[in-house]
């Protein structure tokens, strides 16, 4: 694997998949493969899952690891190829890179869609330029379109449940499944307008996976088409959850009407009473989640929930795309 910035870098969904539940049963099984070796975690945003769970990855693998939390302790970054830095940015991104790249082996990189410019954020303005310049491989720790590490860890978590009796890979395999599981990606209620990153690319990697999917959301909040292709999408919570077997709960806003929040009068909220339409449906959220507006108490704390669990995998899909990524180092 030469970078990870999306599932179209994978080459095989499954073998990594298969590879992360391997290292989940240990973890420290290659531990020197990192070894005088350095990974840059660039933090544009805010994290808590991504962090920790990106360094806990890394040291399981020897990796030297640089935290940069580059909004509050770097200097101000110019983005803009050209600008006349006479304000308050004091270094183009470009400069910053090209130190990042005498200093790691690996670039990973965390930063948010603007919500601002459509056109900005469809085309990665931020990400890109890592792309452009970096001479490492880059590793997306989130992104204006899509969450990668997330999806990966979210592709695990339904395997484990799905074709294995809780959260291990071995040895208690179910041998009775003999359908595909039905998966719905649900919009949540919030307060404010959010990106469209982990709805995106949950799209995207479920369309890679052997699932019955469907997308629920209310009419004005279609996801880009890019990404959701032909998957089916209704307009009515109740309907798309019947039979469901996974529910991920999410919320994004408006894409045509770009950042915006069209009215919604139905009341999307996760709740028991609606998971007793589906066939005792996990439930699963990336998180951070605002409790009783996207997802009710009695859902997050209950016994379909499996969102710690798929929190916890962070650490392992991290972990498998780093050594992905050093096999092609050391080669």
């Amino acid at each position: 694997m030469k970078k990870f910035t999306s599932v179209s870098d994978v080459e095989n969904l499954q073998q990594i998949i298969k590879k992360a539940l391997q290292i989940k049963e240990n973890p420290l099984s290659e531990p020197e493969k990192g070894k005088g070796k350095t990974i840059g975690l660039v933090f544009l945003n805010s994290s808590l899952r991504t962090r920790l769970s990106s360094q806990i990855a890394a040291q399981n693998l020897g990796l030297n690891v640089l935290t940069l939390n580059a909004a509050q302790e770097a200097w101000n970054l110019e983005f803009t190829d050209g600008a006349l830095m006479n304000g308050d940015t004091v270094e183009h991104i470009k400069d910053a890179i090209e130190v990042l790249n005498q200093y790691c082996d690996i670039i990973a990189v965390r930063c948010f869609a603007g919500m601002k410019s459509k056109e900005d954020d469809v085309n990665e303005s931020i990400l890109s330029q890592f792309e452009q310049h970096a001479k490492v491989p880059v590793i997306s720790l989130e992104s204006a379109t899509r969450h990668p590490l997330q999806s990966l860890a979210d592709c695990i978590t339904i395997t484990e449940n799905w074709y294995f009796d809780g959260s291990s890979s071995s040895p208690q395999a179910k041998l009775s499944i003999n359908r595909k599981p039905k998966v719905v990606l649900t919009w949540a209620p919030h307060i404010k307008p959010i990106a469209h990153a982990v709805g995106n690319s949950f799209a995207e990697w479920m369309q890679e996976m052997d699932v019955d999917f469907v997308i629920a959301n209310p009419e004005g909040y279609d996801l880009d088409k890019n990404f959701t292709k032909n998957v089916k999408i209704i307009h009515d919570q109740e309907e798309a959850l019947k039979d469901a077997d996974f529910i991920y709960v999410k919320n994004w806003s408006s894409f045509d009407d770009y950042a915006k929040m069209p009215e919604v009068k139905d009341n999307w909220m996760l709740t028991n009473e609606k998971l007793e339409n589906t066939n005792q449906a996990k439930v699963m959220h990336c998180l951070p989640v605002r409790r009783n507006v996207e997802l009710s108490d009695e859902v997050m704390d209950g016994e379909n929930s499996i969102i710690y669990q798929q929190a916890k995998n962070r650490i392992f899909s991290a972990q498998a795309v780093f050594s992905e990524i050093l096999d092609e180092l050391n080669a």
